[in-house]
């Protein structure tokens, strides 16, 4: 039988070997209600592939998972724990007041994301935890849950105004949390925000990632520092019935960036009959956040 000083070493240096690993492996995202969050069913593609098709089904994926359809989803993927530190606020900045709301650790943060809302949406739009599927609760949960800050904001507009409030927001928590990879979400035409944030190399270096969900493409983005350095991990998530951006313009521009660059770290999800929010309902946050850390180096 060991005694208990060889036990005792043995289960130190079983410590010093997991944490070694867990160093080498980089911070990420654990586990959270990943079996119902997860990719229903792929037609085409591993969830780990560059391009994939996921079989998505309105009757499995809202009339079965909504207790009321399209508003409120039943309560099995959600928890309610991010709400002791979800906070509504304002940034003095630009001349103007910022309106935003933040979920998670202000200070300290080992991740930041930030959702940025379309045409008519707003700052609760992201903070919603029982629209889209439960989606922006989870999302919520994995940001508080691993050491992460979530940010939302009111965007008045999508051109200068806009991409100057959403920069002032991220500079004061980058500088509140120094080194904490950014990872930007943008919803339809919240997508032109995440274009200009991407293009300027002073954003791109904070950034770890942007999520594209129903939204555009910009060519303009072939010319920019940061596509050549190809270091900023892209998600394009798209539905096949998308009405107001055609998802073949946009598989397109991401067939284009692989030409060019062949080893730039971008993704491309399809949600077969998917429409405009699709994406948001049911892109799996931890998967591409997860990617986006490994893909970046983090």
């Amino acid at each position: 039988m060991l005694s208990i000083r060889r036990l005792a070493v043995g289960l130190a240096a079983l410590v010093v070997a997991v944490t070694a690993m867990e160093a080498e492996a980089g911070y990420r995202l654990a586990p959270f209600k990943d079996s119902l969050f997860d990719y229903p069913g792929l037609l085409s593609g591993r969830p780990e592939d560059p391009f994939v098709i996921v079989d998505y089904d309105k009757r499995r994926d809202i009339h079965r998972r909504d207790k009321v359809w399209e508003r409120q989803v039943h309560g099995e993927y959600v928890s309610l724990r991010p709400r002791s530190s979800q906070e509504d606020l304002t940034l003095k900045a630009n001349g103007r007041a910022i309106t935003y709301m933040r979920v998670g650790r202000p200070r300290g943060a080992k991740a930041i994301v930030l959702y940025i809302h379309g045409q008519g949406g707003n700052r609760f739009q992201g903070m919603n935890d029982v629209s889209f599927g439960g989606n922006f609760n989870r999302i919520k949960n994995l940001m508080v849950r691993n050491d992460g800050l979530y940010l939302t904001l009111d965007v008045k507009n999508f051109k200068d105004r806009g991409a100057a409030d959403v920069t002032a927001l991220l500079r004061h928590y980058s500088a509140a949390s120094p080194g904490a990879p950014v990872f930007v979400a943008c919803g339809s035409m919240g997508g032109a925000l995440c274009w200009r944030l991407a293009k300027s190399p002073a954003m791109a270096r904070k950034m770890g990632g942007m999520l594209l969900l129903g939204s555009t493409y910009d060519e303009s983005f072939f010319r920019s520092a940061t596509f050549r350095g190809g270091r900023l991990p892209i998600y394009f998530g798209h539905g096949s019935w998308d009405k107001v951006y055609d998802w073949k313009k946009q598989a397109r521009y991401y067939e284009q960036l692989k030409a060019r660059a062949p080893s730039y770290p971008a993704k491309f999800v399809l949600f077969e009959t998917g429409t405009h929010g699709t994406p948001i309902r049911m892109t799996d946050w931890r998967l591409i956040l997860n990617w986006m850390l490994a893909a970046g180096g983090r």
